[in-house]
């Protein structure tokens, strides 16, 4: 600073010193101000000539501002205090923020990892309120939507990690700037909440001390507010900065993303699933003595329903027949699914006319055909009903491989029925066959994802209908659950984890004579085939 001060300061006047282009003052030896110049009123302008300097410590003399007094003697005894920027203060400064700005985008870049790791919502949520606790302040509260009326979802945590879910019966405009922020308005400056208005419901049950500061800021979703998020300190002299403000607005900001990825996908899982209840195959039992049995399989395993599908609608008369149905719809996945619904819902219309099949196949077909679709689907009709002893069984393709039947002396017959293909003609044609089951015998209904499975040593050849048959032959007098897990078992030992088609099978069995046997004359009998 020296070579910037010319060598004749001695010799300056009150008006040179005036037209110092440097912030400069001069003090006498009583420690008055004699002059200053122009540049140093406007920065001190509460000092003039005259002013004791001991009256009136400016900041830069008590080192609390990002400047520094430099002195040089002047003649007399006087002193001339040069105010000038601190190179060494404004680095440490500099580098102080720096080092702050990076912590704050370390923890937002960990904050988004964590929260968008899960798609839960209970989690997500414990994860936001442990993060701004053990970052931002010293208790977090998580103020979720409304779950119903006069009922508030709450999670909080205090610095210990550990996270409290609660539902609390309370009104959010108790609480300035909450019900702002759950309708998605900008939040309201922290210096404007009273931190004595804050209701105990909103205070975790760990937090001890008062609440000397509060922060209410929103959650921001997609399209809707994800909630609100409130955060306290213990005293008033860790009051929120603005800046502080800020960063946890970007947090907040992070956090809504995350709960409202997650809360939307809760809301589309429990659609799904909804959707779902009616799609997947249904739960087979005895219907009237008749064991009936069902395996599916999709063609990838992360799916549930698919192209093929198998259903039962009971008879309403008790000598009426029962309508078994296997079906292949072309193509795989949730569009195949979508037209297996329709098939099984117009089906399930068309039950009472079961006594003739080539009707329900024709009205089927009439359904499903449209300009808009080119799927098409295959299947297999079974009316089963008992009749003195044995099951009456009427079968009809259309375009469907022909069922096989397991007969009590181990022969496997394939029965003799056909017909075109169903959503692609105006017109059907099919053959229908009547057969009897014998007490015992089985009926077996399946997809070629089971006959055309690939796998073997090589992987490229196909199961077959005649290892089909051997596998069949070996399940003669077997229940019908047990006929169907063995060739479900077969098929997926054949395809080894390769890519496969969706698999469905059907067992339709009739029931074994059984009688009563006693050991002697007074012991409880037992049931023998």
């Amino acid at each position: 600073m020296g070579k910037n001060i010319p060598l004749d300061v001695d010799s300056r006047t009150d008006a040179d010193w005036d037209s110092v282009p440097h912030p400069v003052l001069v003090v006498d030896r009583d420690g008055l101000v004699r002059a200053l110049s122009a540049s140093a009123r406007s920065i001190l302008p509460d000092i003039g000539p005259g002013s004791a300097l001991d009256d009136v410590v400016p900041p830069w003399l008590s080192n609390q501002d990002k400047r520094a007094a430099h002195q040089t003697p002047l003649p007399n005894g006087e002193v001339a205090w040069w105010l000038m920027d601190d190179p060494d203060h404004s680095a440490r400064e500099a580098r102080k923020a720096l080092s702050l700005e990076r912590e704050r985008a370390a923890f937002l870049d960990e904050a988004s990892a964590v929260l968008m790791a899960s798609l839960n919502i209970d989690r997500c949520m414990e994860a936001t309120v442990q993060m701004a606790a053990r970052h931002i302040a010293d208790a977090a509260v998580l103020v979720a939507p409304y779950a119903s009326l006069g009922l508030i979802p709450v999670v909080s945590c205090c610095p210990d990690g550990v996270a409290q879910q609660r539902m609390v019966e309370a009104d959010p405009a108790d609480v300035p700037g909450l019900g702002e922020a759950l309708r998605g308005f900008p939040p309201v400056p922290s210096r404007w909440i009273d931190p004595a208005s804050v209701p105990e419901w909103l205070v975790p049950q760990d937090f001890s001390e008062e609440v000397g500061s509060i922060v209410v800021t929103p959650l921001p979703g997609h399209g809707v507010p994800a909630g609100a998020l409130v955060l306290l300190r213990r005293t008033s002299e860790t009051a929120f900065s603005d800046g502080e403000e800020i960063f946890a607005r970007l947090f907040a900001a992070r956090a809504g993303a995350a709960l409202s990825a997650a809360r939307l996908y809760a809301e589309q899982s429990a659609i799904t699933r909804t959707l779902m209840r009616d799609l997947l195959p249904p739960q087979l039992h005895r219907l009237d003595g008749i064991e009936l049995a069902g395996g599916y399989r999709a063609s990838e395993d992360h799916e549930a329903i698919g192209g093929d599908f198998y259903d039962v609608h009971p008879t309403q008369t008790a000598d009426g027949e029962t309508l078994v149905v296997l079906g292949d719809v072309c193509g795989k996945g949730l569009e195949a699914a979508v037209l297996t619904g329709k098939i099984r819902n117009t089906l399930q219309a068309l039950a009472p006319l079961a006594g003739n099949h080539g009707e329900v196949l024709k009205l089927l077909n009439s359904a499903l055909i449209s300009a808009e679709s080119t799927r098409f689907a295959t299947l297999v009709l079974a009316s089963v009903s008992r009749r003195d002893g044995h099951v009456a069984v009427r079968l009809t393709s259309a375009g469907h491989m022909a069922p096989l039947i397991v007969r009590n002396d181990g022969r496997v017959e394939e029965v003799d029925t056909e017909g075109t293909l169903i959503g692609v003609m105006p017109d059907t044609r099919a053959r229908t066959t009547e057969t009897t089951l014998y007490p015992g015998e089985t009926c077996l209904l399946y997809t070629d994802g089971v006959t055309e499975a690939r796998g073997g040593p090589l992987g490229t050849e196909m199961f077959g209908e005649e290892r089909l048959c051997r596998a069949l032959a070996e399940c003669t007098g077997m229940p019908a659950e047990a006929v169907v897990e063995r060739v479900m078992m077969l098929t997926s030992q054949w395809v080894n984890h390769r890519t496969h088609d969706d698999i469905a099978v059907m067992a339709i069995t009739a029931p074994r004579r059984t009688h009563l046997s006693a050991v002697d004359g007074h012991t409880a009998g037992r049931f023998t085939a």
